[in-house]
């Protein structure tokens, strides 16, 4: 068992801003597992990768005896987190929402220890609430408060509404805390304000205030934006192992280190040990060393082998290929080919890729996004720079 120094010196890595380290030692200081709160609200099927910077933070809580504690957002989806949106989210009904909280469960256990695990489900007092509650508990917070966040103030800015489901969330996230009793809670530095009324609720109801423990935002492949799904620039945690592989090598060096940092939970002196060496070597650690961490041990290493295989030797008949199931009785066009395989978002991006010649089939260049022709079971095809199939 590490110290409270220890451990605080440990748990501030990668953090960008935690209120207060000084609370954070008190707490560790009674020698008794603390409760580590980070909520996921199930809004899309899949996590991505910068879902799992909390995640690995939570986990490193548990590594130390800590408890963490998962709370699956059902009932505040239904209005969905109005953080860093620039108009109100669409609702979304009963049935996906729960359809999304499986998935989500099932893909936070990849990263976490079950053993020191409380999942809990927040409609499970929500849903219990009459409206003389919500009114009660929305007196906690006033109007200006909520006017201080800085999406809603460019929002008024802007002109664009906000409803007034959307300012309860920051009300109901800190809800949560009170019901749960958290020691700290985890999340993005987008989560600072709602964090921040978790800790003056829990104090209104004679509870000790939670420390916040703020985040650093992963950029995605791109290395600029926010990694989101809608920006195409994610990595899900659920996808084949050479995807993540191969996504992951696409990314640049500078961004790298802060994914060791953030996602391996790698050290100052790490990191400079392997910016010693060549930065390619050090990325094809990275990547298998994620691979390995969302599939089974040793999918890292037969990743890399078929990386080596496509890109290196450029031996794509021995390659492991995800397969791309076309009917090969039909004719199909080039188009068809290109938005059958999923990476590509639209048709126009499809036919300017072609046009450019960005993409073979069976070995020669396609050029005419309505060139027509009949496909043939185990033909390659390739979409850009890094996306390979077979057609199965």
């Amino acid at each position: 068992m590490k110290s409270p120094k220890e451990q605080l010196d440990l748990l501030l890595r990668g953090t960008a801003q935690v209120i207060s380290p000084e609370e954070l030692l008190k707490k560790l200081q009674k020698n008794r597992p603390l409760r580590v709160k980070y909520g996921v609200d199930p809004t899309a099927p899949d996590l991505h990768l910068g879902h799992t910077v909390g995640l690995a933070k939570l986990r490193q809580f548990q590594d130390l005896g800590h408890r963490a504690v998962l709370i699956i957002g059902d009932f505040t989806s239904m209005i969905g987190d109005p953080t860093g949106r620039s108009v109100t989210r669409p609702p979304l009904s009963r049935e996906e929402i729960m359809a999304n909280a499986k998935t989500y469960q099932d893909q936070a256990f990849k990263v976490l220890d079950p053993h020191q695990l409380e999942v809990v489900f927040n409609g499970d007092w929500f849903g219990k609430m009459g409206l003389a509650d919500v009114i009660k508990l929305s007196s906690s917070v006033s109007i200006s408060q909520m006017m201080q966040r800085r999406d809603f103030k460019e929002r008024v800015q802007s002109g664009s509404d906000i409803r007034h489901h959307e300012t309860l969330y920051p009300i109901m996230q800190g809800w949560d805390s009170v019901m749960v009793k958290a020691d700290v809670e985890i999340g993005g530095t987008d989560q600072l304000f709602n964090i921040l009324v978790g800790r003056d609720l829990q104090k209104d109801h004679g509870l000790e205030a939670q420390v916040a423990m703020m985040l650093p935002i992963l950029e995605g492949t791109d290395g600029v934006q926010k990694m989101s799904k809608s920006l195409g620039n994610y990595i899900g945690v659920s996808e084949a192992a050479q995807e993540i592989f191969g996504k992951v090598m696409s990314i640049s060096d500078e961004l790298m280190w802060k994914w060791y940092l953030l996602l391996l939970g790698k050290t100052d002196g790490e990191i400079v040990q392997l910016k010693a060496g060549h930065p390619m070597e050090a990325k094809k650690s990275l990547a298998a060393s994620l691979v390995d961490r969302f599939h089974k041990a040793g999918e890292g290493r037969r990743a890399l082998e078929d990386f080596e295989k496509k890109f290196s030797q450029r031996d794509l008949s021995a390659a492991d290929l995800p397969k791309l199931k076309m009917d090969v009785s039909k004719s199909w066009t080039a188009m068809d080919l290109v938005m059958a395989s999923g990476v590509i978002a639209s048709k126009s991006e499809a036919r300017r890729l072609i046009q450019q010649g960005g993409v073979e089939y069976d070995g020669a260049k396609l050029k005419d996004p309505q060139e027509v022709m009949i496909v043939k079971p185990q033909a390659l095809l390739k979409i850009g720079k890094k996306h390979f199939f077979r057609i199965a």
